[in-house]
């Protein structure tokens, strides 16, 4: 079997870098900074994004559109054929265990938990005395998950959204895929004017949600203001960090399990690019797909370990295959309204749904303001990515609509997003 599969690793790394280099143009801005590592990889790792849908921007000319869908149905053939391989090689490693929440005490306040801010009362100095005091709770907490974020590249939060407000959100995604699905079918609006590019598009979708409805501005209000998210982002990227996608990614029963990737490479002398959040909208149990992540690779030693996937003349495992199948992994079985902020750079992968229920992650990402292009597109509305909203101008303007301010900056860009 070994060998077998050394081969047969061999024969498809071989035939996914002549595809890609097939089809990607050369001089791509977005694989510019990232093309001497694709070769390496195998997989084209510039392109491969976050769970479930690893997104694969083409940018196309018309003219080579049959013959890159042609090519397309072949990669995706090969990507699911090594997710298999890895799967394989997962099942052989005895570290795999659940995502936990770091157990955090803040003195004197219990555990701040989420979604506990609400509305200040005009005038009300007892009100803001309690969320003040809940601020502080949560800046203690974050303090602590960002320890964690930083050493193993992923941590989780619990309680991050009400089970309400999950409801409402995850009915209106459903909702605002429909439309969108209609709206590109009737010809109103391009397929990348409502969904990011993805590959293994089959059973799966990567939406894009327009900043300015009220049931998204409820979700950043508490996921960014009234839990310690919020506080942990801005601890290590600071308050200047760029709003870089939000979206949400769905995995319909059938999708197919991801190949283990980063999101973006390791630069040296950089420090950490992207944090993703993902918010659960359901509870995910281990037969919906859930992520699975290396802690601790987002370092530059796990880089160059998974970008050698030589086999050796003994056919043996690839130093690749060997960090894939022996480091300790973690599933992200997330509750409703829990999430999972992770760095770009932590090896992961989404794993096959076989539930009959769709599984929803509503996310947003933020770029460190030290970076200018991370390697990847991200998952945005355009008006919103070209806008470069920070984390405090975001925040700032969420706080001006919790106290019966209005909310300008999100009015703003509601009017570019009809």
């Amino acid at each position: 079997m070994k060998h077998k599969m050394s081969v047969f690793l061999k024969t498809t790394t071989a035939a996914i870098q002549l595809l890609f280099l097939l089809i990607v143009p050369r001089g791509l801005d977005a694989f510019s900074t990232r093309r001497a590592d694709v070769t390496k990889v195998g997989i084209p790792v510039a392109v491969v994004r976050g769970d479930p849908t690893a997104r694969f921007h083409l940018g196309m000319a018309s003219s080579s559109n049959i013959a890159s869908g042609l090519l397309y149905q072949e990669q995706e053939k090969m990507i699911v054929s090594r997710g298999i391989v890895e799967e394989e090689l997962m099942s052989q490693n005895k570290l795999i265990t659940e995502l936990l929440s770091p157990k955090i005490q803040v003195r004197g306040m219990g555990s701040a938990g989420g979604f506990g801010g609400g509305k200040n009362k005009a005038g009300g100095e007892k009100q803001k005395g309690k969320s003040n005091k809940k601020d502080l709770a949560w800046k203690t907490e974050a303090a602590e998950y960002a320890k964690t974020l930083q050493k193993d590249g992923v941590v989780r939060i619990d309680n991050v959204l009400s089970p309400k407000l999950v409801d409402r959100l995850r009915k209106y995604a459903y909702d605002l895929r429909l439309t969108s699905e209609q709206e590109v079918k009737e010809g109103k609006v391009q397929p990348i004017e409502r969904f990011a590019d993805v590959l293994l598009k089959q059973n799966r979708c990567d939406l894009t949600i327009p900043l300015g409805d009220e049931i998204v501005s409820d979700a950043l209000n508490q996921a960014l203001r009234e839990s310690a998210v919020g506080h942990t982002i801005s601890n290590i990227l600071s308050e200047s960090a760029v709003l870089y996608e939000l979206s949400c990614l769905m995995s319909d029963p059938g999708s197919q399990r991801q190949v283990m990737h980063p999101d973006t490479p390791f630069i040296e002398g950089k420090g950490p690019v992207l944090y993703t959040c993902f918010i659960a909208l359901q509870d995910i149990h281990l037969d919906m797909g859930p992520t699975t992540w290396l802690p601790g690779t987002h370092t530059l030693e796990a880089h160059e370990e998974f970008m050698d996937d030589h086999v050796p003349k003994d056919c043996s495992n690839s130093r690749k295959d060997i960090l894939i199948r022996d480091r300790p992994a973690v599933l992200g079985t997330l509750t409703k309204g829990s999430c999972a902020i992770f760095d770009s750079r932590c090896l992961h992968c989404g794993t096959a749904n076989q539930s009959e229920q769709s599984r929803a992650l509503f996310y947003f990402s933020f770029k460190s303001p030290n970076i200018g292009h991370p390697g990847n597109p991200g998952s945005i509305r355009k008006p919103l990515g070209a806008a470069q909203v920070t984390l405090k101008a975001l925040r700032d303007d969420l706080a001006l609509r919790s106290d019966g301010k209005g909310q300008p900056l999100i009015d703003h860009f509601k009017d570019l997003m009809t």
